[in-house]
């Protein structure tokens, strides 16, 4: 048995998530004879068949996907070890901070970034937009520092919470409950819930789907699972599905094809900032913790200089 590359793991993990070699190929900027190649080799190397293979489909084998999160394992530590060596041998100072595109436009998050670049310019910050699981993947393998990011958050990461909002519900604006003004958890026992990428952790795909319901109800959601924002808001936009969403989409999102509607008896949600908690002693997580609490606690603007003046003393600690 030999070994397998890095780069072959890499290749088996997009065709895993495509299941399709001309969306994979296409993705990775290969051929398909090429990704073919490829994957019969790394087959070959570990002796087992990941996919089976017709003209119509391609599927993960059983043992395909109980090797899966191995996989994933190997190649998260890879690219963690790649970029540590990297910023050591540089002495990189920048924070790397991820962004969703649904949270790029928020007051908050443009607070935090200012406030960054005003005080500590030798960090940056690195934006990096990504997707929901690309997120938190990068922060487990070190690819970025930090992130905003709603909560809950997986185990192992630490948040320093910015702002609350209540979550609305994305329906169809063909579906009946278009009309109404607001509507109860009870009103949706019917509907199935967009479902997000099963890479996600499990307990925000609960907090964001409610499930279960109060009455011990659980979920059902559908077939297609989404990892970016906008997927989530055309599923629902097709019909027959809901999502449920931080009330300052329906202000950053609007389309005809789509109503927000409160819900009366769904609690509120949460944006932060996340790291991983091994990294809160970095210099530039506790630049970054230092500048979040100050804007939580003061909910000042970054554009009023002088209302970050007691946060300026603690520059030259960090740049």
């Amino acid at each position: 048995m030999e070994d397998p590359t890095v780069h072959q793991l890499r290749l088996l993990l997009t065709l895993a998530e495509e299941l399709h070699f001309k969306r994979a190929a296409s993705k990775l900027y290969l051929s398909q004879p090429a990704l073919s190649q490829q994957i019969r080799s790394l087959e070959q190397r570990l002796g087992v068949q990941f996919f089976t293979r017709t003209s119509r489909s391609v599927e993960l084998t059983p043992t395909g996907q109980a090797l899966l999160p191995l996989v994933r394992k190997v190649v998260n530590a890879t690219e963690h070890l790649r970029n540590a060596a990297s910023r050591s041998a540089l002495g990189d100072t920048r924070l790397r901070l991820g962004v969703c595109e649904n949270v790029a436009a928020l007051e908050a998050t443009r607070s935090v970034l200012g406030a960054l670049s005003a005080l500590y310019p030798c960090m940056g910050p690195e934006i990096h937009v990504l997707d929901f699981v690309e997120q938190m993947t990068a922060l487990e393998n070190g690819t970025i520092d930090a992130a905003f990011a709603y909560l809950p958050v997986p185990e192992g990461m630490h948040s320093q919470p910015l702002t609350t909002e209540p979550r609305v519900v994305c329906v169809a604006s063909s579906d009946p409950l278009a009309t109404r003004s607001s509507v109860t958890l009870a009103d949706l026992a019917g509907y199935p819930v967009v479902s997000l990428a099963s890479q996600m952790f499990q307990e925000g795909r609960d907090f964001w789907a409610a499930d279960p319901r109060p009455d011990g109800t659980p979920v059902n959601y559908t077939s297609h699972h989404v990892t970016r924002f906008e997927s989530l808001l055309s599923m629902a936009s097709f019909g027959g599905a809901i999502a449920f969403v931080p009330s300052a989409a329906a202000r950053l999102y609007p389309r005809p094809d789509i109503r927000y509607l409160p819900v009366r008896d769904l609690p509120d949600c949460t944006l932060g900032v996340v790291w991983p908690t091994v990294h809160r002693d970095k210099p530039q997580i506790t630049a970054l913790e230092d500048i979040c609490r100050q804007l939580h606690r003061t909910g000042l603007p970054t554009g009023d200089a002088q209302n970050l003046t007691p946060l300026l003393e603690l520059e030259s600690a960090y740049c």
